[in-house]
């Protein structure tokens, strides 16, 4: 319905009386008064630009306060007293008008659909344009309409359209809205005397620069006995308990720079709950978001975790633990900044190193918001990375101002005081050893894994769940919507027949899935377990690329394993857009050729990554050059995984080895990932003369489909 031009008889309201809500001091309608035609001109604009094409942060904020004034409006008309039939009836057709134009519109720019929606999140400067239009119109504010409050200071303005402040989130606001006083900032600072006209930044990274020192790890107390850290049924290795000591002494600010497979995500989770410091938000990149959430689980069982998708509509308010990706932070930095924070972790901490990305700009004013607002002072705050230094030695700027120790221009008042204390200046030479020690201490803790290997057994698979959230995921999900579906209809068919009344459901069950695996196996079209995994292999690619990537840049060489071409071509595209050295172990090289890339990898430094073909390359090839194996698809089988593996990990290796197994959350392949696990033991059960289960008997897919429907049966 187009909009109409007639002009609305004026909205009469009982004389004297006030409706309680924003109609108190609402003006008469005339012919260009009144929040209609306010409506009618803004709902063009928005009209206009999205005929130009994708709307802009303005006007994506115009389209969400016109829908929400219109249905205001659509609401108080339907209900107020006073009001003739006549009139609602044109106002309402006016309104019509102005909803077929915002539908329009949505249908040329269809992200603006989300928008129309009741429940979508309103954001600070939504809240801040619909006071403004209805002042404009002339209509008194409602008394319990709260001022909004201005975006901070710490969000840019170019990203002020964009925040958003999720409901769940202000319900928690409200609920704890105050924070405990501050009653320990009396202490007076160290004056500051023999530095006080020196530049020391660039002094202070000489000092690494220079090397020598011994190894840049502070010193850490000796770890608890009994350790009273790890939850039931779970231990901490000695050099995770040392610095968890370290945090319970009283240490605040780390640079927690081991090595991965040390277990940086277990010490961060158990550090936040020895410091007290909930609720804590953890920044990560995109692929260890899950991960995260489930470390948290395992690791301190008593704390909620929500992990922040999108504009966070879903977010738990009043959760422990918080986690989100880096690439959405931008929508986020209003109320993450006054919510109250008292603690934060960024992994991959060198990910920020860029201190003018808008990345790094996010992370840093968070961290400072959080510092003025906490008790104290002292907020934890961890940076993890296993590769601090990527490109030369300012890449610990970023670092050192997320942590406090530094700002834009100087040392921070504890490390200049430190400093002033050593008694020297840039002009000694004894000032640079002392200086880096004194970095040192201010909390950079890095450990290798053959430092510790006495802690690490010497070969370890890791899960790493992923979550599938693009358009490739979702068809992953209602693949295997559609395949469960098809056996839960086998099975009712058979279980109506008279098969139903001479085998129980256990047996049915088994008798569907064999079928449905026989017929797989047969054609290999369709929907089917073996097409679902090779989708999933498809859609995890760039996800443990990017994984092995960040491997590669913190630990050295890196085995990259798949099943499938397109997959291995996909990663191998990756690694090269990344600036990384790969070669490549397929099953149609020659043996020559195929030697060629083996020697390269284990004795070339450039070749940083080694994408090998899972069946290809599981035997007769050595890669001991890594002790780091990222396995982007699941095998049917252990001993296959186990075989691809031990390319790694055989004589010659010096360090514990560590398989990442890239999994899909939410799909069958956690299932996979769960049965391969429990077949692992078979041989040794069968070596040990232990029996073993019958169902160990039964291949993984045959079991994998098994699962599938008793969980479409239980639902």
């Amino acid at each position: 319905m187009a909009l109409t031009t007639a002009t609305p008889p004026a909205v009469s309201q009982a004389p004297g009386r006030s409706t309680g809500t924003r109609t108190a001091g609402r003006r008469r309608h005339t012919h260009n008064e009144g929040i209609i035609p306010l409506l009618a001109r803004a709902v063009r604009e928005v009209e206009a630009s999205a005929q130009r094409g994708k709307a802009t942060p303005a006007n994506r904020t115009k389209f969400h306060v016109i829908a929400l004034l219109m249905r205001e409006e659509r609401a108080r008309v339907k209900t107020e007293e006073g009001v003739s039939d006549s009139e609602r009836a044109e106002t309402l057709k006016r309104l019509d008008g102005v909803a077929a134009i915002l539908a329009k519109t949505a249908a040329r720019d269809t992200s603006l659909i989300t928008l129309l929606e009741p429940t979508a999140t309103i954001s600070e400067a939504t809240r801040a344009l619909k006071r403004k239009m209805i002042a404009q119109a002339g209509i008194e504010l409602p008394a319990d309409e709260p001022e909004p409050e201005p975006v901070a200071a710490y969000v840019p303005p170019e990203l002020a359209e964009r925040q958003v402040v999720p409901p769940r989130i202000e319900q928690r606001m409200l609920a704890n809205p105050f924070l405990e006083p501050d009653l320990t900032r009396s202490t007076k600072p160290t004056p500051v005397v023999r530095l006080a006209n020196w530049e020391l930044l660039g002094p202070l990274l000489k000092s690494f620069e220079q090397g020598g020192g011994g190894s840049a790890c502070m010193e850490l107390p000796e770890p608890p006995v009994p350790d009273r850290l790890a939850p039931p049924g779970l231990e901490l290795m000695a050099h995770q308990a040392r610095f968890l000591a370290s945090v319970r002494d009283g240490h605040r600010s780390f640079l927690l720079a081991d090595e991965p497979g040390l277990g940086k995500t277990a010490q961060s989770v158990i550090a936040a709950s020895v410091a007290g410091a909930y609720p804590l938000l953890v920044v990560v990149p995109n692929v260890v978001k899950m991960n995260w959430a489930r470390e948290v689980e395992r690791w301190t069982p008593h704390r909620r975790v929500t992990v922040i998708h999108g504009d966070g509509d879903d977010i738990d308010a009043f959760a422990d633990v918080f986690v989100v990706n880096y690439d959405i932070l931008d929508r986020h930095l209003s109320w993450i900044s006054r919510f109250g924070f008292r603690g934060m972790v960024v992994d991959e901490a060198h990910m920020i190193k860029n201190v003018q990305s808008q990345r790094s700009r996010n992370v840093l004013a968070i961290a400072e918001s959080i510092r003025e607002r906490e008790p104290g002072g002292r907020p934890l705050l961890l940076a993890l990375t296993g590769t601090p230094l990527i490109n030369d030695i300012d890449d610990f700027r970023a670092i050192w101002r997320f942590l406090g120790w530094i700002d834009a221009e100087k040392p921070g008042p504890e490390l200049m005081a430190r400093l002033e204390n050593n008694g020297w200046t840039p002009a000694d030479a004894g000032f640079y050893p002392e200086a880096r020690q004194t970095v040192i201490d201010m909390g950079i803790v890095r450990r290798r894994k053959i430092d510790v290997a006495a802690d690490l057994p010497s070969k370890r698979v890791v899960d790493l769940p992923v979550e599938l959230d693009d358009d490739l995921g979702r068809g992953i999900r209602e693949a295997e919507q559609l395949l469960a579906q098809k056996l839960v209809q086998r099975f009712n068919t058979l279980k109506a027949g008279r098969i139903g009344r001479e085998l129980g459901d256990d047996a049915i069950i088994r008798m569907v899935c064999a079928q449905e695996l026989e017929e797989s196996n047969a054609s290999g079209d369709g929907v089917n377990v073996f097409t679902m995994v090779r989708q999933i292999g498809q859609a995890k690619a760039g996800l443990a690329a990017d994984y092995a990537a960040q491997l590669a840049r913190s630990v050295g060489k890196v085995v990259f394993f798949a099943k499938h071409i397109d997959v291995m071509d996909r990663a191998e595209a990756a690694f090269a857009e990344r600036g990384l050295g790969t070669v490549s172990i397929r099953g149609d090289q020659t043996a020559p050729f195929r030697q060629s890339q083996i020697d390269a990898f284990n004795n070339d430094p450039a070749i940083q990554v080694a994408v090998c073909s899972l069946t290809a390359a599981g035997v007769g090839v050595n890669l001991q050059a890594s002790s780091d194996v990222v396995l982007a698809e699941l095998s049917w089988t252990d001993a296959e995984q186990t075989q691809a593996i031990d390319r790694v990990h055989r004589i010659g290796q010096e360090e514990p080895v560590t398989a990442w197994r890239i999994v899909a959350a939410q799909t069958i392949d956690a299932k996979i990932a769960e049965l391969i696990d429990a077949k692992a033991g078979l041989a040794a059960r069968a070596l040990d003369g232990a029996e073993a289960p019958r169902e160990d008997e039964d291949a993984v897919q045959l079991l994998a489909l098994i699962s599938v429907l008793r969980g479409a049966l239980a639902a």
